[in-house]
């Protein structure tokens, strides 16, 4: 495995850490202003829309997507280290560059198993920044962890889809350019085979019965830059049948082939998030003193720092590892790498993160700093796409099926 950068990744790489020095930077505390004079917490800030320009004048743009008919036709390795230094900023960068979840997950799935229809009317001004999306699957009534559960019914009636039910944490929902839904549920909810009865409808935002009820915290943060977490009731909703994604029952093989990808791109930036995390650390030893010596020169911030950098660039192989593994043997023959990463760089960036709150003291958990905000966001993905225990269980089984 060899894990250096080839010519066009180096050269993306350097036309992005300028970029970011450049604009992503200057522009956070620009787009704090901006928002709070908005009227709507949920509208983009115009310094956003001004970062979306320049980064598609430079070629920064839907860099995630591997099909070079719809992005940059970048490998999963190619594209790590990119997604890395869009951590360094997750408020900002991945929706500077349209690499922004939910939308990924959401323009690959059309690509992948969209009609020719569907892709022009969505997947094509996804594509251009002109609409924002959402991926409706996570329920409050059940364990979504388990995707067999989701009670949510959509029935056949003549030539429509009826969907009924209600979901929540639905990220992207609350943007007021969310312009359409992909909503898992149940066609066939007494199936023998119960990855079967799941299927997915794509939703128009304004189709009625579709009700944005209230928008969803996280440790208290609005997370404005993903469009916000909804929870949101589809009452009795009609649409046209034409609006299936792929085929009646394939709603759970297209929501693991979703999750796959969406998977690696949260580590690849997690581990951002962490280098961002250990320069703060870092900036803040050398400035502060304490007890009459600097805090670098204090035993146990050494010791954070030290374990902070080992740790990430153990991260960093272990997701250049599955990158590589997803672009040679795909995703099935990665599967133990998913799992693997999607375990280990949560916890891991918590605790980087969380060491970096301690060192900054009451900074650490203001509004100063980015630490609060990046700590929530990390503690958050040990629940988003599988809680750990979920990935642990499957990790375990497949290992002792070797000696069984």
């Amino acid at each position: 495995m060899d894990f250096a950068y080839d010519a066009r990744t180096e050269e993306l790489r350097e036309r992005l850490l300028s970029f970011m020095d450049e604009h992503v930077y200057p522009a956070e505390p620009v787009a704090e202003e901006q928002r709070a004079a908005l009227d709507s917490p949920w509208r983009t800030p115009q310094v956003v829309e001004e970062l979306k320009a320049t980064a598609r004048k430079l070629g920064l743009w839907n860099l995630f997507l591997p099909d070079p008919e719809y992005g940059a036709g970048l490998t999963n390795l190619q594209y790590a280290p990119l997604a890395e230094i869009t951590g360094r900023s997750p408020q900002l960068a991945p929706t500077a560059l349209n690499c922004a979840a939910p939308d990924t997950g959401n323009m690959e799935l059309l690509a992948q198993f969209g009609s020719a229809r569907q892709r022009e009317r969505w997947l094509e001004p996804l594509l251009a920044g002109e609409i924002r999306s959402a991926f409706a699957m996570t329920e409050p009534e059940v364990a979504s962890s388990d995707a067999t559960n989701i009670g949510t019914r959509i029935r056949r009636e003549g030539d429509t889809y009826v969907v009924t039910g209600r979901k929540w944490y639905i990220s992207g929902a609350m943007h007021p350019d969310c312009a359409v839904f992909i909503v898992m549920g149940k066609t066939d909810p007494d199936g023998e085979d119960v990855r079967r009865q799941q299927s997915m409808v794509l939703v128009p935002r304004d189709t009625p019965g579709v009700e944005v009820r209230r928008a969803m915290t996280v440790y208290g943060y609005q997370d404005h830059y993903h469009g916000g977490h909804a929870e949101v009731v589809f009452d009795d909703v009609r649409v046209p049948a034409e609006n299936l994604i792929g085929e009646e029952g394939g709603g759970f093989a297209i929501a693991q082939a979703r999750l796959g990808p969406g998977r690696i791109h949260h580590c690849m930036r997690l581990i951002g998030m962490a280098e961002r995390a250990i320069e703060l650390m870092c900036r803040r030893a050398l400035e502060r003193t304490a007890f009459g010596r600097p805090l670098a020169a204090q035993g146990v911030v050494r010791e954070w720092i030290a374990d902070a950098r080992v740790q990430v660039e153990q991260l960093r192989l272990l997701v250049l590892k599955t990158a590589w593994l997803m672009d040679t043997v795909g995703n099935r023959g990665a599967h133990t790498e998913i799992q693997a990463i999607k375990i280990a760089t949560p916890r891991a960036v918590v605790r980087i993160i969380d060491d970096a709150v301690q060192l900054h003291g009451a900074g650490g958990v203001s509004q100063d700093f980015p630490l609060a905000e990046l700590w929530a966001a990390a503690r958050t993905l040990r629940l988003a796409d599988g809680p750990d225990e979920v990935h642990q269980r499957s990790l375990a089984r497949r290992e002792l099926q070797r000696y069984a």
